[in-house]
């Protein structure tokens, strides 16, 4: 298996499970690896032939810029869903984090991984 990776997207949305959170836009930021065969692209150097990491980071920018879940688990989760299901990918690996949600911390998030790695 291969893997395709969007590392460090950073997508304004409202996330929180606080009434002042629901009230403002915060950042949240992504790294998504995604399981793939990328031998048939190779071949033919064609963007048809592969994941299209472009149209997969448009598709989460669109889904996270209009969320209304509170939490980034379940944000998570409905990312991962979004990307197995529309583009066909078995496996996954997401982190999901909101940058300084915890005084004292660089970013609290999780780490989440579905599928089946083949």
């Amino acid at each position: 298996m291969d893997i395709v990776y969007i590392r460090d997207l950073r997508i304004e949305t409202t996330i929180g499970i606080y009434e002042w959170e629901r009230q403002i836009r915060q950042v949240v930021r992504l790294d998504l690896e995604m399981g793939t065969d990328i031998r048939a692209g190779a071949v033919s150097d064609r963007i048809e032939d592969v994941l299209n990491y472009k149209a997969v980071a448009k598709r989460i920018i669109q889904l996270v810029e209009n969320n209304e879940l509170t939490l980034v688990e379940a944000l998570a989760e409905r990312i991962a869903a979004t990307v197995m299901e529309e583009f066909h990918v078995p496996w996954l690996r997401l982190t999901l984090g909101k940058p300084g949600a915890v005084r004292g911390s660089r970013e609290v998030g999780v780490t989440i991984e579905r599928g089946e790695r083949g």
